[in-house]
């Protein structure tokens, strides 16, 4: 089952309909009052990012579901990738560090930046190849994965070594509720898929 999908056209754009979405998936396929809060909070935590990364251009979320598998999704489609240089806006920084990238929003979010700059370099540095390249290029399919983050804190060592970065991910919702979190960069399209199996 697809729910419908919204377009997110800019920072103005009304977002109440997110959680109300969920709410309402949640009520078609008959999930039980804690599993539906549970989509609905991680609905709501899908909006955090929307300020950050709507910066890009436009944006589509749905829900998807076969059985009790249920993904939240968010395409953000760049209106111009090589507008974003990440290093130019963070270098204005006293520390020279993205501030906004605390908590594991923040995180995910930064993950979406490193992406879609990275791209925009290799556009500038050598255009030809970059659009030639297509799907043999690796910067095509670049990702990032809550279940790799999380498995960097297995040791008790790692999570000693970066005791803030832990904190933030035992604190978060998202990091608690959901079984994944996947952000990629395909065809110069981020997407963010939040995946929870009830």
């Amino acid at each position: 089952m697809k729910s419908d999908v919204y377009v997110l056209e800019s920072l103005e754009s009304d977002y109440r309909f997110i959680p109300s979405e969920a709410e309402k998936v949640a009520r078609y396929n008959d999930l039980d009052k804690k599993s539906a809060l549970r989509l609905r909070l991680l609905a709501e935590e899908m909006i955090c990012m929307l300020p950050q990364l709507l910066i890009y251009g436009k944006g589509k979320f749905w829900i998807e579901n076969k059985g009790r598998d249920y993904e939240l999704r968010l395409t953000v489609t760049p209106t111009d990738m090589n507008s974003a240089d990440r290093d130019k806006i963070i270098s204005v920084s006293s520390n020279k560090k993205n501030a906004s990238a605390k908590g594991l929003i923040g995180k995910i979010c930064n993950a979406v930046e490193v992406m879609v700059s990275d791209r925009a370099k290799l556009a500038k540095e050598d255009p030809y190849g970059y659009y030639m390249a297509g799907m043999m290029n690796n910067s095509e399919t670049v990702s990032w994965s809550l279940m790799n983050y999380r498995q960097s804190f297995e040791s008790e060592s790692s999570r000693e070594k970066d005791k803030e970065a832990w904190d933030e991910l035992e604190k978060s919702i998202i990091g608690n509720l959901a079984d994944d979190v996947l952000v990629g960069v395909l065809n110069g399209k981020v997407n963010i898929t939040v995946k929870k199996s009830f």
